[in-house]
């Protein structure tokens, strides 16, 4: 067993956490096979297989893993359903339908198709190294390694985790280290490197399995190109890549690491284990040091490398500059994306809905869903499109000030005044108000009750608590997930 990738976090160095006290933190949130209308089931499942622990240990290194069952419609199978619905509309009332018309029934496809949609499994390794401080995630890509950290922090109450910060920024390093044909310490460069353009032409260079000639990697770096990710080999044991975001990727233990030859299962994969952390720690210290070692918050700022002059310095803030407007930019894109995909569609159903009936937005958004097949997860999208259309909010655009309070709306999607105050307790105002929405809905979320009765938070989960301990809803299995509803027919 080796790592192939790694996105590398910070913990506190002799992190007092023991094996059984980490498992019984991720049990709740551990892996169950998703249901037929379920698109997506995550969770924390054993390393060895089924029947062991959750966290496998192995003197002071831990090892875990996250599971992950996706459902898979492919679109060409959604078009040519909707199609050939669109067809018999079109011969029953004597016209195409829309664009309109076409994206709800692509919809309504979707859920129909979902509950015999092809259900694919995939595992994500995560090392904890309570000795060094370390936390690494199997993964090629970061936001694979962001749902594991996701995940993890939801488990492990206030887990002192951070980012892994060092000194140079790789871009920088790896371009002064071709261009001064010298590896840092420890360190040999490979045949593979990428060299891009700063400029807008993004115009790169690839080399792969071919020598870096110092002059052909000068004149590169003279056109304003630099090395964005680069081949190198650690002590003559561990090949890998490292690239512009510090992650380390397509890790190759070479034959000088001998995996254990020992028949015993058991005692082979705790061997090939003890192996692969402790070469794997030896080699993320060193890359670290030869990055300038790590950043901290609170320390002074570093003495220019000789070499580079003023230039690290500048190359660093320009980097974490660029780097934060994409996590905003990625950000915003994101949930704009979502809003015009999801919500969007809903809303003009709400409306038809409106006119053809004349009802208020939320009386025709609980018409709506309660048409819904049972246990249909877009419900409760019919609510967040009522609020919509009742008081508007335009997709993410920036960092927008936080909405003043709105009036509390009834079921008949008429506007009620302020706020009540209460408590969310039993005898809360708005508690009669939460029953009759889950129990509309089949559904019951913090985030539901927030959001269709325009109240906070804290209140939201005030008023489930409350509706669980009269025993109006059950099953929960987080502030965040959805409980299912009991007695929905009272």
């Amino acid at each position: 067993m080796f790592f192939k990738n790694i996105q590398a976090y910070r913990l506190p160095q002799n992190w007092p956490m023991t094996a059984d006290a980490l498992a019984e933190a991720l049990a709740p949130q551990k892996f169950t096979d998703a249901t037929s209308m379920d698109m997506v089931s995550q969770g924390w499942a054993p390393p060895r297989g089924a029947g062991q622990q959750l966290v496998h240990a192995v003197a002071g290194q831990f090892l875990l893993q996250l599971k992950t069952e996706k459902k898979l419609l492919p679109s060409t199978v959604i078009n040519q359903v909707a199609a050939a619905r669109a067809l018999e509309m079109e011969e029953a009332q004597g016209f195409a339908p829309g664009k309109k018309a076409m994206k709800e029934l692509k919809e309504r496809v979707t859920d129909e198709l979902l509950p015999r949609a092809f259900a694919i499994l995939s595992t994500t390794a995560v090392w904890i190294d309570s000795v060094n401080g370390w936390l690494v995630v199997d993964a090629a890509s970061p936001a694979k390694a962001d749902e594991v950290v996701k995940l993890l922090l939801k488990s492990v109450d206030k887990l002192p985790l951070e980012g892994l910060r060092v000194q140079r920024s790789p871009v920088g390093a790896m371009t002064e280290w071709l261009q001064a044909d010298e590896s840092p310490a420890g360190f040999t460069v490979d045949q593979d490197a990428i060299m891009r353009a700063t400029g807008e032409s993004k115009a790169q260079v690839a080399y792969k399995r071919h020598t870096l000639e110092a002059d052909d990697i000068r004149r590169h770096i003279a056109a304003g190109k630099q090395c964005t990710r680069l081949a190198m080999t650690w002590n003559d044991k561990i090949s890998f890549v490292l690239d512009e975001s510090l992650a380390i990727k397509s890790i190759k233990p070479l034959e000088i690491i001998k995996e254990s030859a020992t028949r015993n299962d058991d005692e082979r994969f705790d061997s090939d284990m003890a192996l692969m952390t402790g070469e794997l720690a030896k080699m993320l210290a060193d890359l670290v040091e030869a990055l300038g070692g790590e950043a901290r918050l609170d320390a002074p700022a570093p003495v220019p490398h000789p070499a580079a002059g003023c230039q690290t310095k500048t190359e660093r803030a320009v980097g974490l500059t660029a780097e934060l407007y994409q996590v905003r930019a990625r950000h915003r894109d994101v949930l704009n994306e979502l809003y015009q995909e999801t919500i969007q569609p809903v809303i003009a159903q709400v409306r038809e809905q409106m006119s053809q009936t004349g009802e208020g937005a939320i009386a025709a958004a609980l018409a709506l869903a309660k048409a819904l097949p049972s246990g249909s997860s877009s419900a409760p999208l019919f609510l967040v499109a009522a609020v919509e259309i009742m008081e508007p909010s335009a997709p993410a655009a920036g960092d927008e000030p936080v909405r003043q309070q709105r009036p509390v709306l009834q079921l008949n999607g008429e506007a009620a005044g302020a706020v009540p105050a209460g408590d969310g307790s039993a005898s809360d105002p708005l508690y009669e108000q939460a029953v009759k929405v889950v129990r509309a809905q089949q559904r019951a979320s913090v985030s539901l009750v927030q959001r269709t009765l325009k109240t906070g938070y804290n209140r939201a989960q005030r008023l489930i608590e409350a509706m669980a301990a009269a025993g109006v809803i059950k099953g929960t299995q987080g502030i965040y997930t959805v409980a299912a509803v009991a007695g929905a027919a009272a």
